[in-house]
């Protein structure tokens, strides 16, 4: 086959937990005949999306250099944060990007053209990184199957969590028996204070990372006597170190282990983390109004609302399944807290701006096995 004159590449990477176990997938086409050359889907551990769809364009353009060398190169990808860091629109602050990026930019032959699509056309690339990630889990082969040279990939499919509930389901909350019939109970701790909480900036999944400061400790200790006074089977913290030094005297109080879970993690705010809202106000007041007009809109280089939510939502599939009927402590943040809460309340999405939730706060949430939630306390902060 000769070599083609022009050449797509499609890359893609995920976490199954963001971080999660991780995997990316690549796809090298011919640009005139939409031929797949070759491609490529490997697991590369716990990792975050970021570090996945990183993974997966370096990948790409291995691909490139192997199959195509000479060739004009289109890079697609879904992630807007990728393809705006290589073009060079967008600045890569986080130290885990950097030396990924260093590497891409040294793989890329010159003339690159970035190019950014929607999620719903780069499903080649995702469905391979899926079959990587399944394999893996499965215990087999952690790479997808390698594409014949000039045969085109059908991407598999991938099942969907549809979030179907079965069973006979009785809303009349009030006159169920916890006893005969035990729900799982998540107790929702929000972390204590630290400099960013005072400060009032936006303090997501990567920025800084800061730990609590001395009144965080101390509001840490406080929740931390009130959780045990009920009591509890599982402690489950989201990775940040806010939340693990939160939870960390949470657990001590209980006698009891940390679990680590990323779905619990804050949401990603992008290029805005480390700002105040004045600051983000002033630097980007057109996507400001958009993401407060709209939860499906992101940060640049972040995550939507929508997004926190369709994570909260498959995690509490998941605490049902592996905890059901149990007492579970949750140490996380005020988004995934406050999806918690509307999922509970089966309200819409705008009840999430008329939530105020507390540094140190206590919420609890009932999850029946007909899959019927309740909220039984919320913003509660133990006394001194």
């Amino acid at each position: 086959m000769s070599t083609p004159r022009r050449v797509i590449v499609e890359a893609d990477g995920g976490s199954r937990g963001n971080p999660g176990p991780a995997a990316y997938g690549a796809v090298l086409r011919d640009a005139d005949s939409g031929t797949v050359l070759a491609q490529r889907a490997e697991t590369i551990g716990v990792a975050t999306n970021n570090v996945a769809e990183y993974s997966g364009l370096i990948a790409g353009l291995e691909l490139v250099a192997e199959h195509a060398p000479g060739a004009e190169v289109e890079v697609r990808m879904d992630s807007k944060l990728v393809i705006e860091q290589m073009a060079g629109r967008w600045k890569i602050k986080h130290a885990s990007m950097k030396p990924l990026a260093a590497r891409a930019k040294e793989l890329a032959p010159a003339g690159v053209v970035w190019t950014w699509i929607p999620r719903e056309r780069n499903t080649a690339a995702d469905a391979i990184l899926n079959e990587a990630l399944d394999a893996a889990k499965r215990g087999g082969p952690a790479t997808a199957p390698a594409a014949a040279a000039g045969r085109a990939v059908e991407p598999s499919a991938v099942p969907a969590d549809t979030g179907a509930d079965t069973g006979t389901r009785n809303p009349m909350v009030g006159w169920r028996d916890p006893l005969a019939d035990p729900p799982t109970t998540l107790t929702l701790v929000r972390h204590g204070a630290t400099d960013n909480t005072i400060a009032k900036v936006f303090c997501g999944t990567g920025g800084s990372d800061p730990g609590l400061n001395d009144e965080g400790r101390a509001q840490a200790a406080r929740a931390a006597a009130y959780v045990a006074a009920e009591g509890a089977d599982v402690v489950v913290s989201s990775p940040l170190r806010r939340c693990r030094e939160t939870a960390q005297v949470v657990a001590d109080a209980l006698g009891l282990d940390v679990v680590v879970d990323g779905g619990l993690q804050e949401t990603e705010f992008g290029e805005w983390d480390g700002l105040t809202f004045a600051q983000v106000k002033d630097r980007d007041p057109v996507t400001l109004d958009r993401w407060l007009a709209s939860t499906a809109i992101a940060p640049p280089g972040g995550e939507s609302y929508d997004e926190v939510f369709a994570r909260v939502q498959r995690l509490q599939r998941r605490l049902v399944a592996a905890y059901g009927g149990r007492r579970v402590v949750l140490v996380s943040h005020v988004t995934p807290i406050k999806m918690f809460v509307r999922l509970a309340l089966d309200a819409p999405m705008p009840v999430i701006h008329r939530l105020e939730l507390q540094p140190a706060s206590v919420s609890t949430v009932r999850i029946w096995p007909d899959g019927i939630a309740t909220l039984r306390a919320y913003d509660v902060v133990p006394p001194a």
